[in-house]
């Protein structure tokens, strides 16, 4: 070895470090160097130095910068001892302490010639390869690596072979064409290997230094042939040659003084060139498939007119003109819409309906409606496709019913939410000439899907807004009308697009904010609040399994009585849904789980309704009971309320006084004080129904009342009790027990129906109520309630008050009964003082 030359720094973590230290070695030095080798027993145990994406071949001097704890010890120790040491490749970069699976087997045996002190601080270290190793196994790993190895012995070619000497030249040439295509300046590289002499040399120093993919490195450093190695790197470097020179030929076309403008243009001009290189060019390429997928779209001769026409124009645009990507993205929206692609309806009537009842519990009539929609499209294909709306209270399961239509029918399922939508273009879309033009949400939606016809939940369709931009509902108009929705016009398609084929389910929480235009094109089905037996079921089967599972618990772990489960309900929630239900049994869940986390404890019984305390709390919500008929003029009447049905006391008292007020109290809307003057006007018109004596209205004042003045109360429900109520207070007679009543009246007496029939009576159920006054017209909305819901009441159908008046009214008197006798006081003559 005659001398070493450095230049620049080193990077140990980087494979594209270029030429840092160049050993001129003289034929025969490497012979020299390996004959002075000590023999490695197979038993001996090397010091291992591992590297990252560095590779050492001998005959090579390499820098290493060191800065592990361990590889400096091995090196503080190699260099005293003047020892031999293995230099492998990790596998991995990120490893910081590698083990025998962590690393190459296949490496160098090395001697550390020098350690130097950077001015930063760091160690580096310079080491010379002398003969590739196989690492056979690791027997230490402290205080640092040591292993056995397998010296691996080279095949050199003899000094006289013509062809390895020409394919030595040839190698040379190749190394000094990569370097001035890469580095044009870097002349220390191209005079390291104009004079590298050795064979072995020349070829190890190339591999050692030019920045290969350190798997080639590996595959170049497992070869034993000299001659097979060098091969291999004739064929690495012609690649990179190749490569580098196609580079530099994209850099020569385009070297200009260029702004940031033309320096778009120069990379796009560069691509292009690498385009050409490779045998194509994107454009072309792009329109072409767009010709296969069109030739395969199921489209009218209209529509297929319109996209040639369209294609043609894209093909005529630079693909540097800001208007191509516009077009092409036009042109790629059309494409990827589902034209004529259509799932398969599940038609299995038995196997729908299974799917629907085990999502939700009740709902009868959408799962009734669906099923009807099952059962037409199996009798005739190419029925279009129901348009419903569903409406009712918050988390009564609307939305979440959608998903399983969807998966009963087997269809793609799609969910547009419409709450806060005040740009027409939402639905409808810009039109393409616009900047920033898009489809709307309706077709971007289909695209999503992949199919024509799948169920579209149309969700808060009652929250659309209109402003300057446009009234979206008036677009939904299209949309939703069977008549018009098979043309659909979206403005960016400029085409028509079949929606028939699509079920749309809307939602909605009220009816008054909707187009009564819109609300004519929808099939309105009223999903009612849940009643508290179907909360429990609901709880029971898909709640407390679904929190369970949430909880990391099993089945057998927590269980809720039904008594329970009806509490939390009652007196826990408020709701017409069960949301809140379903927050507070996840509540007692995480309670639960505390408890077992921190003593592994679980609940050895089913939870009762006086444990809940202790996981929710004091009761939030408490509900009426029936309070007797001890006092005249307290009737018991039912009220629908949008979290289910209350049963509601309106209270009648009678005071001396001028006569003929009447006072109504207890937050009263204007429909129930209308009610209360008709049951008040048709009582005085009818005295004699009762033998009512009629100087008591023009000689006591009479007040109504409704109980819990601050919540609003209004509807024409509670006719039929007001009249009840003035009729016991003005006669002083008891009320049957345990009787409700709920309807209209009007001013001739008849008794009208009302809504909210089946929460009503079970809300009476739950107050102990036996018999409920109701109106003949209402009796087809008691048939329709399941007998399990109405058993242990007794209905009284009525048509007028005379019926509700007799049935209701006991002959018998309340203890301490007002006596209505007139006293008239005496008067003095204020003359006949004057004359005494």
């Amino acid at each position: 070895m005659k001398d070493m030359y450095f230049i620049d720094e080193e990077d140990s973590n980087n494979d594209t470090n270029t030429l840092s230290l160049i050993a001129d070695i003289e034929p025969g030095g490497i012979e020299e160097i390996n004959n002075k080798i000590p023999k490695i027993k197979a038993e001996d145990s090397v010091p291992i130095l591992p590297l990252r994406n560095m590779i050492l071949f001998p005959s090579v001097f390499m820098p290493v910068t060191v800065g592990r704890k361990s590889s400096l010890r091995l090196v503080k120790d190699a260099e005293k001892s003047r020892g031999l040491i293995a230099v492998v490749c990790q596998k991995s970069p990120q490893t910081e302490d590698p083990d025998f699976e962590d690393l190459e087997t296949v490496g160098t045996l090395a001697q550390v010639i020098r350690s130097l002190k950077m001015p930063d601080n760091t160690t580096t270290i310079v080491l010379q390869g002398i003969r590739r190793i196989e690492l056979l196994n690791i027997k230490e790993s402290s205080p640092y690596l040591k292993g056995q190895i397998k010296i691996l012995d080279d095949i050199i070619p003899d000094k006289n072979d013509k062809e390895f000497q020409v394919l030595m030249e040839s190698c040379k040439e190749l190394t000094i064409r990569y370097i001035k295509a890469t580095e044009p300046t870097n002349q220390g590289s191209t005079f390291a290997i104009n004079n590298i002499s050795g064979q072995s040399s020349l070829t190890d120093y190339i591999c050692t230094n030019l920045p290969f993919k350190k798997a080639d490195k590996i595959a170049l450093l497992n070869i034993s042939s000299l001659k097979d190695r060098t091969y291999h790197l004739m064929e690495i470097l012609n690649k990179e040659v190749q490569l580098s020179e196609i580079k530099a030929s994209i850099q020569m076309r385009a070297q200009e003084d260029i702004s940031q403008q033309q320096k778009e243009y120069f990379l796009q001009q560069q691509i292009k060139t690498i385009q050409d290189e490779l045998g194509g060019n994107v454009q072309d390429q792009d329109l072409e498939e767009m010709r296969s997928k069109a030739k395969k779209m199921k489209w009218n001769d209209e529509q297929r007119t319109l996209f040639d026409k369209e294609l043609t124009k894209l093909e005529r645009t630079h693909p540097q003109s800001p208007d191509y990507s516009l077009q092409l993205n036009y042109m790629q929206t059309i494409l990827s819409l589902p034209w004529g692609i259509y799932t398969k309806d599940n038609l299995n009537l038995n196997n729908a309906e299974k799917t629907l009842n085990k999502d939700h519990y009740g709902l009868t009539k959408v799962k009734e409606r669906i099923l009807e929609h099952l059962a037409v499209l199996k009798l005739k294909n190419d029925m279009k496709s129901p348009i419903i709306c569903l409406y009712g209270p918050p988390g009564v399961g609307k939305t979440s019913l959608g998903k399983s239509i969807a998966a009963a029918l087997k269809r793609k399922y799609i969910r547009m939410s419409l709450g806060g939508v005040h740009d027409e273009a939402e639905i409808r879309g810009h039109r393409k000439t616009y900047i920033g033009a898009m489809p709307g949400r309706i077709v971007k939606s289909l695209i999503k899907a992949g199919s024509s016809n799948p169920v579209f939940i149309l969700d808060e369709i009652d929250k659309v807004s209109a402003d300057s931009q446009g009234d979206p509902s008036s677009a939904l108009l299209e949309v939703l009308d069977p008549e018009q929705n098979s043309t659909f016009h979206d403005n960016y398609l400029d085409m028509d697009f079949d929606l028939s084929k699509i079920l749309f389910i809307a939602t909605a929480n009220n009816l008054s904010t909707i187009p009564e235009a819109l609300l004519d094109r929808m099939e309105l089905i009223e999903v009612s609040g849940y009643i508290t037996e179907e909360k429990i079921e609901i709880a029971r089967r898909h709640l407390i399994p679904k929190e369970l599972l949430a909880n990391g618990m099993n089945k057998s772990e927590v269980k809720f009585t039904k008594q329970a489960l009806e509490k939390i309900i009652e007196s826990y929630t408020r709701e017409s849904g069960v949301r809140e239900l379903e927050k507070k049994i996840s509540k007692v869940m995480r309670k639960v789980a505390l408890k077992y986390a921190k003593d592994g404890i679980l609940p050895l019984h089913d939870i009762k309704p006086d444990e809940l305390h202790e996981y929710l709390g004091s009761e939030e919500y408490s509900r009426d009971k029936y309070q007797g008929n001890d006092y005249a003029g307290v009737v018991t009447g039912l009220a629908w309320t949008s979290v289910g049905g209350e049963i509601l006391f309106i209270e009648t008292s009678l005071s001396r006084g001028k006569g003929g007020h009447l006072t109504l109290t207890g937050n009263l809307g204007e429909v129930m004080k209308e009610s209360a003057i008709l049951a008040l006007e048709y009582l005085k018109a009818h005295t004699s129904l009762l033998n009512i004596n009629e100087e008591i209205f023009e000689n006591w004042n009479i007040h109504l009342h409704v109980p819990e003045g601050a919540i609003p109360k209004d509807g024409p429900s509670a006719g039929i009790t007001m009249a009840t109520s003035l009729a016991s207070a003005l006669t002083q007679r008891k009320v049957k027990p345990n009787l409700a009543m709920t309807g209209e009246i009007t001013l001739r007496g008849k008794v009208l129906p009302v809504g909210g029939i089946k929460e009503k009576i079970l809300a009476a159920k739950r107050a102990g109520i036996k018999d409920i006054v109701i109106s003949s017209e209402n009796k087809k909305d008691i048939e329709e309630i399941d007998f399990i819901y109405i058993k242990g009441l007794t209905f009284h159908y009525v048509d007028n008050i005379k019926q509700v008046l007799n049935f209701a009214l006991m002959d018998e008197m309340v203890s301490n009964p007002i006596d209505f006798t007139v006293k008239k006081e005496k008067t003095t003559d204020k003359n006949d003082d004057k004359k005494e």
